[in-house]
């Protein structure tokens, strides 16, 4: 456990910055989620317009340190070839 006044106000922080983390990734899988669940129902409007709201957020997560850059651009890659192939 932290023993020094500093340790423990950053053990403080880590579990602030813990929750806020948890709750934007979980905020962003779900945008991920109604895009696959699009993808899997076969309507490509839906599904495009499902990627364009999840972009921004996953995005977002890269900014704000949830996500690496490249992880991110992989994901929306991969997504948009998936939705690009539907009929």
């Amino acid at each position: 456990m932290a023993n020094t006044p500093q340790a423990k106000k950053r053990a403080r922080q880590n579990e602030k910055r813990f929750v806020v983390n948890k709750a934007r990734r979980s905020r962003i899988r779900t945008f991920l989620r109604k895009v696959e669940e699009a993808i899997e129902s076969g309507d490509k409007a839906v599904a495009t317009a499902a990627l364009r709201a999840a972009e921004p957020e996953l995005m977002r997560g890269v900014t704000k340190g949830v996500y690496h850059k490249n992880t991110a651009s992989r994901k929306v890659s991969r997504l948009s070839a998936r939705v690009k192939s539907l009929a």
